[in-house]
């Protein structure tokens, strides 16, 4: 593909927009929200894990969307659905029934990653998709936007406790959906084709980890879920506990100067490799907890700040810089179910453990509602230097030529 035009290149830009901001403007104000319904425990735990779950089943349902339905359709349905669903989730006040009703939500929502790049790259020459994508980083920034926006149209101090982001969620959802009945025609790409649940997610290329390196970087990729999920699911509650009122806003910074740094990420691959460029990824990752740590210790509020703006060296450095080693490492027939993998163990598995397992951690240092953080973040960051140290230690770049990664190598979607 060699040409797209102008207005082609808009529709798909808004596209990325809209379907990001409708995720990133409920799920970032989530911890606080369920800490203001008083949700605690295995429904807090339940509640935070639907976009994991969500991970889980998002490749079987883009397996039949590819082979038997136009991709802007099945979009423009799922759309539909997440509208429907989040209007649904903001009346709810009983924990089971909210996480029924997300759990579906996420059901319609994950899949929408991938089909939104798979309908982006089917219109643009392939060196103009991260220029659409980074809309996506975009409207995750516009969802901090609106949050402090809403502060003057709602008449609140700060609307992350409420269910307003719900609100807004689904109007977002239902405006995407409106637009998706505009976008170019994405026929399914592999009508008559065998469909596989074992290739949709990745799990021939299990295979892989019979070589040390590669299972290495699984496993510790695994593990690293556990640290980076206490931020990005739980970090608002935290910010809410230390009298942040705009934490959406606060914790968006990160994402906007994420997209940033995400322009260092290939020369980083360049100059460095992989190993060191990840291994500078995990290295932010501690920093991020022992500034919290510390911040909490010496209260310091200065070193929050810190632990929110390394987010996107921890995520453009270590997330992307594994899936460039991924995509190295994995043979040419097999690249696809390997990033299927990849994806799978980090936000399926890796994010369903951690959740949980933060969850427990927060609850056995609370008393009487009250968290004491000190030896949540002094836990957290001694697993994250363990994980730095492994890396640096144990994995051997064993991909040549990463100097010749491009940009386009970056297709993820998750902050």
């Amino acid at each position: 593909m060699n040409e797209m035009s102008m207005n082609t290149r808009i529709r798909l830009s808004v596209m990325m927009f809209l379907q990001y901001m409708m995720f990133a403007v409920w799920w970032v104000p989530l911890a606080a929200y369920l800490t203001s319904m008083e949700v605690e425990g295995a429904w807090k735990a339940w509640i935070l894990s639907v976009m994991p779950l969500g991970c889980l089943v998002a490749p079987v349902i883009c397996m039949v969307a590819d082979r038997h339905f136009a991709s802007q359709k099945v979009l423009t349905i799922l759309n539909f659905g997440c509208a429907v669903l989040f209007f649904l989730g903001a009346r709810q006040t009983n924990p089971a029934t909210l996480f029924v009703i997300l759990l579906l939500g996420m059901f319609c929502y994950m899949p929408t990653w991938s089909l939104t790049n798979a309908i982006a790259m089917s219109h643009a020459p392939s060196e103009k998709f991260p220029q659409i994508r980074v809309f996506g980083s975009i409207g995750w920034v516009a969802a901090a936007v609106f949050s402090l926006a809403s502060t003057h149209v709602f008449g609140k101090e700060a609307i992350d406790g409420t269910a307003i982001p719900f609100y807004c969620a689904a109007g977002t959802a239902l405006v995407a959906a409106l637009l998706n009945l505009t976008l170019p025609n994405t026929p399914p790409p592999a009508k008559g084709k065998e469909a596989s649940v074992v290739d949709a997610l990745g799990l021939r290329a299990f295979g892989l980890i019979k070589d040390f390196n590669f299972g290495l970087f699984i496993g510790v990729s695994l593990l690293v879920m556990i640290p980076f999920t206490l931020y990005f699911s739980l970090g608002s509650q935290f910010f809410s506990s230390q009298g942040f009122k705009q934490v959406t806003a606060t914790m968006n910074l990160g994402q906007f100067v994420e997209i940033f740094l995400m322009l260092l990420v290939p020369f980083a691959l360049s100059r460095f490799g992989a190993k060191w460029t990840m291994v500078i990824g995990l290295g932010a990752l501690a920093i991020r907890y022992f500034t919290l740590w510390g911040g909490v210790a010496g209260e310091q509020t200065f070193l929050y700040y810190i632990a929110i703006l390394v987010h996107g060296i921890i995520f453009g450095f270590f997330f992307v810089g594994g899936q460039v080693y991924v995509d190295k490492k994995a043979p040419p027939e097999m690249r696809a179910q390997a990033q299927g993998l990849i994806v799978l163990i980090c936000y399926g598995i890796g994010m369903l453990i951690g959740t949980f397992v933060n969850v427990e951690l927060i609850d056995r240092y609370t008393t009487d509602g009250v968290c004491n953080w000190i030896p949540v973040f002094k836990i957290i960051s001694i697993a994250s230097t363990v994980l730095v140290v492994v890396l640096a230690a144990l994995f051997r770049d064993d991909v040549a030529k990463l100097a010749k990664a491009t940009p386009e190598t970056h297709n993820s979607d998750e902050k």
